[in-house]
């Protein structure tokens, strides 16, 4: 044989990277293949919601609770299920995830979660696991299927648009505001330091707000304008026609005076005489607020408590909304604010006119609404709770001195344990309690204000009642919060009486008089209208003087339709001036 051929090596026995020959190399790769393929499609086969609810403490636990979301069941068919928002996409972190995931067989084995008791026991622990991780990560397994830069601002509600901006600017991320939407929430166990702490912004989370997000919110914003308009020209049209109305029974009556045989009685006329075409004019909606209180507004329920508590207003998340939370709580279907009492048929809001003007002595405010349908309650003999009044109508005013008045108006004075409040005490307990001798219990716990009370209880842990109506303070305590301007001030109207109340609130609710404002009230053409003469100045106690240069916090309520106690449609909290075209309720000089 040649030598030099004998010495050739074929190309499959031939050494080449790292002394391996091609055929060694070719093996490599086909087991390489086969290993990878074999790794793949076991990675994929524990990658299914059908996998991640093999056992049973996932089926009949977080899974039974998952069903009913709209993670589960949508109108558009998408489904997320358990890996598309637990398990990165990303290789290195789907591993890293995987991993991890291995402790998931301990509690499996050792029978740690395996009943719905023992689960709830660990639910808190788990969620700030996962929490956390999306926290850290910018939600990324939100944005998945979600992200700010494709969200249409049309179809959000004021509330969403408002938090989704200022996602962008200060870097909140999605689990900030968005936990309990696939499970059970827990967010409510976590104390103050660990709500704040987990929910407090990243800058490194900060976006460039899209040009396409704020043309939606541009187009948004006018949509909006547009149905104020047509709110507006609605209720001016419908308070012209009472006008009208009142005009021509006015006349009628005149010329019925001048063909009668005269008398020595004089005509009757009105002591509240202004130009309303002077008046400053404000659309407000009142709405049915169920059983939300001051410690509802304060509590883990509400989702914005954080950003109220750091001094955002009621008005800037919820002015546009409130017709639709009135009729989500009223239908039941509201899932925050609880209403044991349904009414069928009442209406869920009240759009209202508000007309302000002043003169050197006087406050005139004209609250204008259409009168509705009489919607009967069912756990009321004849269907009327205060049947000698069709309606009542109350405004409050209060100075900054107050506190949360700035913000939410006169909720400050709704408390959870007040009379027919869900932790309103028992009558026996009342007439016992010692507090009998300093407060009118007669009619129940009535609204007051914090600065009365020694604590209010927010949490309700150990089974507490909310509230604090038996924490009230000494009696020169609440002396020195008058002095202070901590009250607020309260006019009421019932119409069936046509009786004017004035007092104020701060220890209870205190009808004393005050400085006696004039109330002059009708309904004509399906409308009613109040109109209210205040002085703007007084010496009595229990009175704000309105100056200005200065902003008030105001609210108010109506008792329509016979209603009475907490039945109410009321407002938020907003602000009242003179000739200031920066508060809401601007009085316009006369």
């Amino acid at each position: 044989m040649d030598k030099n051929t004998s010495s050739k090596q074929g190309f499959w026995s031939r050494r080449r990277i790292l002394g391996v020959t091609a055929a060694g190399a070719l093996v490599f790769f086909v087991v390489g293949i086969i290993f990878w393929g074999g790794f793949n499609t076991a990675m994929e086969a524990t990658n299914s919601t059908e996998f991640c609810i093999g056992c049973h403490e996932m089926k009949n636990n977080v899974y039974e609770e998952y069903k009913p979301t709209i993670h589960y069941t949508n109108r558009t068919g998408v489904r997320a299920g358990c890996p598309d928002c637990h398990v990165p996409r990303p290789w290195v972190h789907k591993i890293i995830r995987k991993i991890k995931a291995s402790r998931e067989l301990f509690y499996w084995a050792t029978g740690k979660i395996d009943t719905p008791e023992k689960f709830d026991e660990h639910r808190l622990g788990l969620a700030k696991s996962v929490w956390g991780a999306m926290k850290n990560t910018d939600s990324r397994e939100c944005r998945n299927c979600h992200n700010f830069e494709s969200m249409n601002p049309e179809f959000q509600k004021p509330r969403a648009r408002k938090q989704h901006l200022n996602s962008f600017e200060t870097g909140q991320t999605c689990i900030d505001c968005h936990k309990g939407i696939a499970h059970h929430d827990v967010r409510d166990q976590l104390n103050d330091e660990e709500l704040e702490a987990l929910e407090a912004p990243n800058p490194k989370f900060i976006k460039p707000i899209p040009k396409e997000y704020l043309e939606g919110l541009a187009r948004a914003e006018a949509k909006e304008a547009a149905v104020v308009a047509k709110q507006k020209a609605d209720t001016e049209a419908i308070v012209k026609r009472a006008v009208d109305a009142a005009k021509a029974e006015a006349k009628a009556e005149a010329e019925s005076k001048e063909a009668a045989v005269s008398t020595n009685s004089p005509a009757q006329s009105s002591n509240i005489n202004v130009d309303w075409n002077k008046a400053g004019t404000t659309d407000i909606t009142v709405f049915y607020p169920g059983t939300a209180s001051m410690e509802w507004v304060l509590g883990r329920k509400h989702g914005g408590k954080r950003a109220f508590t750091k001094g955002d207003r009621c008005v800037e998340c919820h002015d546009k909304e409130t017709a639709a939370i009135g009729d989500l709580i009223v239908s039941g279907e509201s899932k925050k604010v609880e209403e044991p009492n349904l009414i069928p048929g009442k209406r869920g809001s009240i759009p209202v006119e508000i007309n302000t003007t002043y003169d050197d002595e006087n406050l005139y405010l004209r609250f204008s609404w259409t009168d509705g349908d009489h919607a009967p309650a069912p756990f009321v003999e004849g269907g009327k709770m205060d049947p000698e009044n069709p309606m009542k109508l109350a405004f409050m005013l209060a100075t900054d001195e107050v506190e949360y008045a700035d913000r939410a108006g006169c909720w400050g004075t709704c408390h959870a344990d007040a009379d027919e409040m869900p932790f309103a005490p028992e009558d026996q307990v009342l007439k016992d309690s010692e507090l009998a001798a300093r407060l009118d219990l007669s009619s129940g716990v009535t609204k007051y204000l914090k600065e009365s009370r020694s604590k209010i209880e927010l949490k309700g842990r150990k089974g507490k009642a909310l509230g604090g109506w038996d924490k009230l303070k000494a009696e020169g305590d609440i002396t020195a919060a008058m002095a202070a301007n901590q009250y607020m001030d309260l006019v009421r109207y019932k119409s069936g009486s046509d009786e004017t109340e004035d007092g104020q609130i701060l220890a209870e609710r205190s009808m004393h008089g005050g400085q006696g404002a004039e109330v002059e009230a009708s309904m004509k053409a399906g409308t009613w209208s109040v109109v209210i003469k205040r002085k703007l100045k007084s010496d009595k106690p229990g009175d704000v003087n309105i100056e200005p240069g200065k902003q008030y916090n105001f609210g108010f309520a109506i008792h329509d339709d016979f209603t009475g106690g907490r039945y109410h449609h009321v407002s938020l909290g907003y602000k009242l001036a003179l000739d200031d075209a920066e508060a809401e309720i601007n009085a316009v000089k006369q």
